[in-house]
């Protein structure tokens, strides 16, 4: 097995590659070691010390390293840890335990909610995945559109201007009821 390794935009997380099905669909967050009980895949890869986060999309996983830690010194145990659980044949998450795409909010989805919930999956979460995270939607409440960033965009520098430059303006050039984007810690 050969597992490509690539950088984000986030110094602390790297995106690696393992060449195989990661999840068949969605994403998943484990933004501590504490969350990944449901997943043998993240509990194992957070078993290396210095990690901090572990984020698996459809045909990635981005791990996201403490500040105090080196890559040099830590990424042969994760890809060490990824090779381990694919030679397994354990399930990457427990069955039963994915979720949708965006986070339960109240209410029906207005026809506005659809809008943008639309424009998120076709054209942001894909861009955003690319540099291994995801954008979840938590809300739309008097024009503000409430989203979540995960995995390499969590804590990424630029995530500020991610969501104000592209996603905000995206979003306002086709939905015209929206107008701000603000972020939703977890």
């Amino acid at each position: 097995m050969f597992i490509q390794t690539e950088i984000t935009p986030n110094p602390a997380t790297l995106k690696f590659l393992p060449g195989n099905t990661v999840l068949e669909s969605g994403t998943a967050d484990f933004p501590s070691k504490d969350t990944s009980e449901i997943s043998p895949l993240a509990s194992r890869i957070f078993e290396n010390q210095g990690v901090t986060a572990v984020f698996l999309g459809t045909d990635f996983i981005t791990v996201t390293k403490s500040e105090d830690s080196n890559w040099d010194h830590i990424k042969a145990g994760i890809l060490g840890s990824i090779m381990t659980h694919y030679q397994s044949g354990q399930p990457t998450i427990n069955a039963g335990s994915i979720e949708s795409g965006h986070a339960d909010h109240s209410g029906e989805d207005s026809e506005v909610v659809i809008q943008i919930k639309e424009l998120l999956d076709t054209r942001v979460r894909p861009a955003v995945a690319q540099d291994g995270g995801d954008i979840v939607f938590h809300g739309f409440d008097s024009g503000i559109v409430y989203l979540h960033m995960q995995g390499a965009c969590a804590g990424c520098p630029s995530s500020t201007l991610t969501l104000k430059m592209g996603i905000e303006n995206l979003l306002r050039h086709y939905v015209p009821e929206v107008l701000e984007v603000r972020p939703v810690a977890i």
